[in-house]
C-alpha cells in the first residue's frame, strides 16, 4: 500500500505539471518544441492522396503491417539503449496511425504513452496527452456524437490512454461521460465497472469526497443484489477513504457495518482490528463530544475480550494499551495500573519480551507520578532484567533506578 501511495504521489505531481502545460499559455507552450505528432511532411509509407481522398482497404492493411514493423524497430532501439531514436520511430508511427482511424490511433497513443511514462520522458507524455485531447474534442463534436457505438469504444480507449499517461482529470471526464450513457442504456454491469474505475481515479487524485460518493453508490448496488463479497470490499474501501479524509463519524458507521457482517458470519478474527479502529474514531469524536469517550472504552474492551478468546495476544495487547492510555488521560490511575497487570500477562502469553520491558517501564512511570517510589523501583528493576536479556536500553533503566530517592529503600 505504501509503495502504491508513493507511486500515486509521483503520478499526481507529474499530472499537475501536465495540467499546467495544457493551459495553453504562450510562455508555457514554449517549454517544448512543436509536437512531432503534428508534422505534415509527406511520408513514403503513404500513397499519394488527393484532397479528402481516403485510403483503400488494401492501403490500410499495407500501412498497418508497415506500422507494426515500425513499432518493433522502435522497441529494439529502446532495448539497445537508444531512447531518442526509439521515440523518433514511434512518433512517426503515431503520425501515420491516424490514417487508420481515431480508435487505432488512440490505442497506439496509449501503448507508446505507457512506455514514455515508464521512461520518464515528460516531453513525449506531453505530446501524447495533447493529441489525446485533440481526438477527444473531435469525438465530442456534434457530427460525431450520434455514432454512439463507435463513440463508446473510442471513449473507453481514451479513458485507458489517459490513465496510461497519468492524466487523471481528463480520464475522469471521459469515464463520467461513459457512465451517463451506461445509465441511459441501463447496463448495470457496465455501470458498476465504470463506477469502480471512477472510484480508483478519484483515489489516485486524492479526492476523497468524490471517492466516497462513488463507493457509497457501489455499496448500495452490491447490497441491493446481496453481493456480499463486493459489499465487504466496498465497505473496506470506504473505511480507508473516511480515515484518509478524516471523517471519523462516517468511518464509525462503515466499520460498524463491517463488524456486524463478520459477527453474523461468525468470522470473529476480524473483530479485534475493527473494534480498535472504531474505538480510535470515537476518541477523535470525543474531542468535540466527551460523552463519546465511553464508546471508545467499550470498543477497546470488546477488542481485548475477543482477541483474548481467539488467543491473539498481540492484538489483545494493543487493545489494553489503548485502555491504559484512556484511563490515564481521565485520571483513573488505579484502573490503569490494574489493566497494566493484565497487559503483563498478555505480553507473556504473546512471548513479547520487548513488550514486557515497555510495560514495566510504563508501570514504573505511573508509580513515579504518584510518588510511590518503592513500587516504581520494583517495576524499573523488572524492566532492567528484561532489558539485560534483550541487551536493549539497559542504561535507560539503570538511570531510572538511580534517579529514585534513596531514603525510601
Amino acid at each position: 500500500m505504501l509503495r502504491r501511495l508513493i507511486v500515486t504521489i509521483v503520478a499526481i505531481l507529474f499530472s499537475s505539471s501536465l495540467a499546467l502545460a495544457e493551459s495553453k499559455k504562450p510562455e508555457e507552450l514554449d517549454k517544448f518544441p512543436p509536437s512531432p505528432l503534428e508534422i505534415t511532411t509527406p511520408d513514403p509509407l503513404l500513397p499519394t492522396l488527393s484532397n479528402n481522398q481516403q485510403l483503400t482497404l488494401g492501403d490500410q492493411l499495407n500501412l498497418e503491417v508497415a506500422l507494426n514493423e515500425l513499432n518493433q524497430q522502435a522497441a529494439a532501439k529502446l532495448q539497445a539503449g537508444d531512447k531518442v531514436a526509439a521515440f523518433e520511430i514511434w512518433n512517426r508511427e503515431l503520425r501515420l496511425r491516424r490514417f487508420l482511424g481515431s480508435l487505432a490511433e488512440v490505442q497506439a497513443l496509449s501503448r507508446v504513452g505507457a512506455i514514455a511514462w515508464n521512461e520518464n520522458d515528460r516531453q513525449e507524455v506531453y505530446y501524447i496527452t495533447q493529441r489525446l485531447q485533440g481526438i477527444q474534442k473531435q469525438a465530442q463534436s456534434p457530427k460525431n456524437v450520434t455514432q454512439k457505438s463507435v463513440d463508446m469504444e473510442l471513449l473507453r480507449s481514451l479513458g485507458e490512454a489517459y490513465q496510461k499517461v497519468r492524466s487523471f482529470k481528463p480520464a475522469l471526464e471521459v469515464y463520467n461521460q461513459i457512465l451517463t450513457v451506461m445509465r441511459q442504456q441501463q447496463d448495470e454491469v457496465a455501470v458498476v465497472q465504470t463506477l469502480q474505475t471512477i472510484g480508483e481515479l478519484n483515489l489516485a487524485w486524492f479526492d476523497y469526497t468524490q471517492a466516497a460518493t462513488t463507493y457509497e453508490e457501489l455499496l448500495n448496488l452490491a447490497a441491493s443484489k446481496s453481493d456480499r463479497p463486493n459489499e465487504l470490499a466496498y465497505l473496506q474501501q470506504l473505511a480507508y477513504i473516511y480515515k484518509q479524509g478524516k471523517q471519523p463519524q462516517q468511518a464509525v458507521n462503515v466499520l460498524d457495518k463491517l463488524a456486524k457482517i463478520y459477527i453474523d458470519e461468525n468470522n470473529l478474527t476480524k473483530i479485534p482490528e475493527l473494534k480498535l479502529a472504531i474505538g480510535s474514531n470515537y476518541e477523535s469524536l470525543a474531542k468535540q463530544n466527551p460523552s463519546l469517550l465511553r464508546e471508545a472504552f467499550n470498543n477497546y474492551q470488546e477488542a481485548y475480550t475477543t482477541a483474548w478468546q481467539l488467543q491473539e495476544y498481540t492484538r489483545a495487547g494493543e487493545a489494553l494499551q489503548k485502555l491504559i492510555a484512556l484511563y490515564r488521560s481521565q485520571g483513573q490511575i488505579d484502573e490503569a495500573l490494574q489493566t497494566s497487570q493484565i497487559l503483563l500477562e498478555t505480553q507473556e502469553r504473546a512471548v513479547n519480551f520487548y513488550g514486557l520491558m515497555q510495560t514495566y517501564d510504563q508501570i514504573g512511570q505511573i508509580y513515579l507520578e504518584r510518588k510511590e517510589y518503592p513500587q516504581a523501583r520494583t517495576a524499573f528493576q523488572k524492566g532492567l532484567e528484561m532489558a539485560q536479556q534483550l541487551k536493549l536500553e539497559e542504561a535507560y533503566f539503570t538511570q531510572q533506578i538511580e534517579k529514585l530517592p534513596e531514603a525510601d529503600f
